[in-house]
């Protein structure tokens, strides 16, 4: 019995169901990024976090493997991200999954700190609910994954709390640490900016100082400067001098009219793939049912700030965000919250039912994500065959589609094609700029062109020397 009222107190502790869920999602956390979901972008990340090690650390122009006779440098995020990962190899040497831990570890702090704000926001419970929920939702997946998304997130939430610890404290510790946290999430990705709409509601709040309303509200402006600078200044310098973009944001009516024939993919995004749990979604649209009907007027309006903001974001997008499952996430966490009101309705003993549930379906749901399909293994061999035959300067075309994981995992720099190009032709404008060799991936196509000799063959790849014979 003794044991039993001992071990109560540990679970209700939301630190021992953060550090359960790190520890549970260590598992296969030295994956190279191979798993189906989108290990693309994955990809993207270390090619970027790669070159820092290999072609020099200067964060201001971010490097990519696939831009073929252009130097590399590609209008992306602030890769602050990717040089983490870079200073982490700087140490241990390069490898393809520390992305994967430092996320996990980020994601994990920023969502204790998810907590002590929810708690802030409301009281215990709600937070302990929206809390395990968010440990369940599409959080579970991607804050090990090999993506700054999660991450960027975190660090705005960490950075709010301690501007809410300030609104009260008037520590100046806090507003700091307010803005360097919350400006870096934003930087890591500027939909992160979403979570911080919510600012202005502070006017709302009678007992808060005037003086200290308008210092957060100053200092929140400030944290987004160091971001619109590089969005809307470095980053289409890099496009125009260097010619390749990550991302292509739609005006108001493009977006509308990319959105519109994606409706249902738009609302399974919000139903499904946020939460991962249709009874979480449920206690989701109680949840905003009860809110609705409450009388804490700043709840409301900074809950609807939030949507309001994260809607432009969507419709910026167009079609990206009803098409990628992990566009959802800067909001998951505003669902978690929600949600956890929902929850909160029920009686207390009853609410330990509802959230097993919630983890049982979000887990089972995503856990397919941590094991690697032994059909894909072969990819990471083929570095070792590049080294031997290709020259690391040397530039190649290989069949990988628009994808740069095939490039990644060749660790060399050229082109990127669909098997449906490799023709002669084609070839020959590769050579002529800068091409030397040709790879093709025979899971893919076993095309092959009788003009350049093939040096090198196995079961899963060939090696042409684009030379005519």
């Amino acid at each position: 019995m003794l044991k039993g009222r001992k071990l109560v107190p540990i679970l209700g502790d939301i630190r021992f169901w953060i550090l359960l869920f790190f520890f549970f999602r260590l598992v296969g956390i030295t994956n190279a990024p191979l798993e189906s979901g989108h290990s693309w972008r994955q990809c993207l990340t270390n090619m970027i976090a790669r070159n820092f090690s290999e072609g020099g650390p200067d964060i201001l122009y971010p490097r990519i493997d696939m831009a073929g006779d252009r130097t590399g440098i590609i209008g992306s995020e602030f890769p602050f991200y990717n040089y983490l990962i870079y200073l982490l190899s700087s140490l241990f040497g390069y490898a393809h999954w520390y992305g994967r831990i430092i996320n996990l570890l980020i994601s994990s702090i920023g969502t204790y700190y998810f907590f002590l704000l929810a708690g802030k926001l409301s009281d215990r419970r709600i937070a302990f609910s929206s809390t395990i929920i968010l440990l369940c939702s599409i959080w579970f997946g991607y804050s090990r994954k090999i993506m700054p998304d999660t991450l960027s997130v975190s660090l705005v939430i960490i950075g709010l709390f301690y501007g809410y610890q300030y609104l009260y404290s008037n520590s100046l510790k806090s507003l700091l640490l307010f803005m360097i946290f919350s400006g870096l999430g934003v930087l890591c990705k500027i939909p992160a900016m979403s979570l911080m709409a919510a600012i202005p509601v502070i006017l709302l709040v009678k007992e808060i100082p005037a003086k200290r309303k308008l210092i957060v509200a100053i200092t929140g402006l400030l944290c987004l400067f160091p971001a619109f600078m590089w969005y809307f200044y470095w980053v289409p310098y890099l496009v125009q001098t260097y010619h390749y973009q990550l991302y292509f944001p739609k005006g108001l009516m493009e977006g509308i009219r990319e959105i519109l024939p994606l409706t249902w993919q738009l609302f399974e995004k919000f139903y499904f793939s946020s939460l991962f749990s249709y009874l979480a979604f449920g206690f989701f649209v109680a949840g905003v049912y009860y809110i609705s009907r409450s009388k804490t007027l700043w709840l409301k309006l900074g809950l609807a700030m939030i949507s309001l903001i994260f809607l432009a974001f969507i419709i910026k997008t167009g079609a990206v965000f009803p098409l990628h499952s992990y566009y959802i996430i800067p909001f998951t966490p505003v669902m978690a919250f929600i949600a956890g009101h929902g929850i909160a309705k029920l009686p207390l003993k009853f609410q330990y039912i509802p959230l097993l549930i919630i983890a049982l379906e979000g887990i089972g749901n995503q856990q397919h994500d941590f094991f690697l399909k032994p059909s894909e293994l072969y990819k990471l061999r083929l570095e070792s065959k590049m080294e031997k035959w290709v020259g690391k300067n040397e530039k190649i075309v290989i069949n990988g589609g628009p994808s740069p994981q095939e490039i990644y995992f060749a660790n060399r720099k050229g082109w990127t094609i669909n098997s449906e190009q490799i023709n002669l032709n084609n070839l020959e404008e590769y050579r002529k700029k800068g091409a030397r060799y040709l790879v093709i991936d025979k899971h893919l196509s076993e095309a092959l062109i009788p003009e350049f000799p093939v040096i090198y063959s196995d079961p899963d790849f060939s090696i042409s020397l684009l030379e005519r014979k």
